[in-house]
């Protein structure tokens, strides 16, 4: 097969801690028809199994060990991340990522009980345009499809997930329906060619199914997306951090000012024609902090001029913001109307999840009928706090 291999020049991402998304604005315009490769007959139902799905990333460039990770909390753990290469698309298997892969699938194939695994491509942080060229054509998609399935089945991964972050335009969701359709007949012949299972096919997703970001309307293909992908994962965090000059709720389950929150995200997609046992939701085991212009003002929204405690964007890990509230004998909040908790001492203030809130949000994904939900990320939890509480309402639900 002969491919002509075009990409863009331009870039238009901000780093950030992978999967990153970018600050959410509220939807205010009716989104453009996204053409498609064909005419979708209206999707069925699809129910979630009677365990749930009950998901986790591990980030391979963490220093957390594969075998530190209890699977009694899980159904099936991602490798997070490969990318393709940028000019020609192939997957490209890093030095490093070789004598990591086989780490990470040797210590969950000793484990009990056992998970599935599935190799994740992409993230936050990295060039969406390498995505958008790769899905430009035929040619093109072909050959990153079957690199993918190449290097999933050379390490008996169990499914395959794209983490593009984020497809800028209405031709790439065009084409990004196109890539999903392709990669899901090319994972039915291969299952039937050589015998095995068929690999799972799964997507990380923006919040919402349609969104304004930087002026730029997207509305996602999602009738396209519900028909060829086992599940998506709407990545229901980030909401507020560093780009904002006030504090914020990251991963407010609730929000009556903004669209800016995981019930308005779960019910586009819905809208959008996506069953909900087809819609995985995610979860942060971390937070975002801020320091305070006048720490006497500390409620959420408070006028910020910076980031806290943590990296450079103000992300800080569950473990450490536990740690970190007990040493400074910090204030902590719970919030009913957002479903969360912020806490805050002299100028830090930290808005995050704690098990409270985890629990009333894996009950809101059991009430809508998702399939599950997903942790960002393996390593960030706390003697496993927040998994335990997400697989104890699976278990009573």
């Amino acid at each position: 097969m002969f491919c002509i291999f075009v990409t863009k020049s331009e870039t238009y991402f901000s780093p950030g801690p992978a999967p990153e998304i970018f600050p959410p604005l509220p939807v205010s315009y009716v989104p453009t028809p996204v053409p498609g490769p064909t005419s979708y007959p209206p999707v069925p139902a699809v129910s979630p199994s009677p365990q749930g799905i009950k998901a986790a990333y591990w980030p391979s460039f963490e220093s957390f060990p594969v075998s530190s990770i209890d699977t009694s909390f899980f159904t099936h753990i991602y490798y997070a991340f490969l990318l393709p290469e940028p000019n020609f698309f192939k997957l490209n298997v890093t030095s490093l990522d070789q004598q990591k892969l086989p780490e990470f699938m040797s210590g969950l194939s000793a484990k009990n009980p056992p998970v599935k695994t599935i190799l994740s491509i992409g993230g936050g942080g990295n060039d969406p345009n390498v995505f958008a060229g790769m899905a430009s054509t035929k040619c093109t998609r072909a050959v990153f499809i079957n690199s993918t399935i190449e290097v999933a089945r050379n390490y008996q991964f169990d499914g395959i997930d794209l983490d593009w972050e984020f497809p800028e335009t209405v031709d790439d969701m065009a084409n990004l329906a196109l890539l999903f359709e392709e990669w899901n007949e090319a994972l039915q012949n291969e299952a039937e060619t050589s015998g095995k299972p068929r690999l799972l096919l799964t997507a990380a997703v923006y919040y919402s199914s349609e969104f304004t970001t930087y002026g730029m309307p997207r509305s996602y293909p999602a009738r396209a997306m519900a028909k060829y992908l086992d599940w998506m994962n709407p990545m229901c965090f980030d909401y507020h951090g560093k780009w904002d000059n006030f504090t914020g709720i990251h991963s407010a389950l609730f929000d009556p000012n903004t669209s800016a929150s995981s019930s308005h995200g779960i019910g586009s997609w819905i809208r959008a024609g996506v069953p909900p046992g087809k819609l995985v939701m995610g979860l942060a085991s971390y937070g975002h902090t801020w320091k305070l212009q006048d720490p006497n003002i500390n409620g959420i929204g408070a006028p910020a001029t910076g980031v806290g405690p943590g990296d450079e964007l103000g992300f800080f890990d569950y473990y450490a913001i536990l740690d970190f509230n007990k040493e400074k004998n910090a204030t902590v909040k719970y919030d009913r109307t957002t479903v969360s908790y912020y806490s805050y001492v002299g100028d830090t203030w930290i808005g995050y999840d704690d098990v409270k809130s985890i629990k009333w949000k894996v009950w809101f994904a059991r009430i809508k009928g998702l399939a599950g939900y997903f942790f960002w990320a393996l390593g960030y939890d706390k003697d496993w706090a927040l998994s335990r509480q997400g697989d104890n309402i699976l278990l009573q639900a």
